[in-house]
């Protein structure tokens, strides 16, 4: 149904709302860490060990110095995408804490991982919604090379079309290294448009890590995408938030294919990814 006002903002969407197929580009869950135990080791020396089966995760969380976070340990249903030759984006929300939601990226070729975690609320930096924090780290189990993530303005200029199933389809246009501006082109929010906060994240060369923080709808979103081949992109990802209530947590993970529409190429003065 065409949302009548398109600039009275109690009448969007609720996170809930671009259900159902906007799924349908989604890549099939990779089993391939079965068997396996993962253990992050961040700069603050807390250890988090990820063991997989299938489709589950049991982790430990251990804290390190002046980590105010205490030793925890659970398990969570998962998902893992295969984004590149030994490079995984996996994700849980967790049962004990419906409001916190995590994304691992682990690169087993490098020995490096990037873990985002997603809050609804808490204590995380920052005003929206859903709060992010993101944690680079090494995979304790294998040799480390290569460059750590790292934040990147990649992306500034760039205007993205994405499509997410036959139904949906958005145009990103990357500001600056903490702003975008999405449109919808097609699906139940046909003509809306807003600029939020995001943050972009290398993790290879041409592989980036892509997050957003909604200030209208409580929700929020990290994907990673392959921007390797221009006319080809390829994206996964998952939005966390709340309802159409206000009260419960959803999460669901998602796909897309991409093409870059236009990069634009400002002047060095007036450069936003150096402001």
């Amino acid at each position: 149904m065409p949302i009548d006002d398109l600039t009275n903002t109690a009448t969007w969407l609720p996170l809930d709302g671009l259900a159902p197929g906007f799924d349908a580009s989604k890549a099939p869950h990779s089993t391939d860490l079965a068997g396996r135990t993962v253990t992050l080791v961040d700069d603050r020396g807390t250890r988090i060990a990820h063991t997989f089966d299938a489709h589950r995760v049991e982790w430990e969380y251990t804290p390190g110095a002046g980590d105010p976070i205490p030793q925890t340990s659970s398990s969570d249903d998962y998902e893992a995408f295969l984004v590149d030759d030994e490079l995984y984006f996996v994700q849980f929300h967790h049962e004990y804490e419906p409001a916190e939601a995590v994304s691992l990226v682990l690169d087993l070729r490098s020995g490096r991982a990037l873990s985002i975690v997603q809050a609804i609320g808490g204590d995380l930096p920052g005003n929206t919604a859903v709060k992010q924090l993101f944690v680079p780290s090494v995979i304790e189990e294998l040799e480390t090379s290569g460059p750590a993530p790292a934040p990147s303005t990649t992306l500034v200029g760039r205007r993205v079309l994405w499509e997410y199933s036959a139904e949906h389809a958005y145009e990103h246009i990357y500001l600056g290294p903490q702003w975008y501006t999405w449109q919808c082109l097609a699906g139940p929010e046909r003509g809306l448009a807003d600029t939020d906060e995001c943050s972009v994240w290398e993790v290879r060369p041409g592989i980036l890590v892509f997050t957003w923080r909604e200030k209208v709808i409580p929700c929020a979103s990290v994907t990673i995408a392959d921007h390797r081949d221009q006319r080809a992109l390829r994206s996964h990802g998952v939005l966390f938030g709340l309802d159409e209530s206000g009260n419960v947590p959803t999460h669901f993970t998602f796909g897309a294919h991409g093409r870059l529409l236009s990069n634009t190429v400002h002047p060095a003065e007036y450069d936003p990814a150096t402001a």
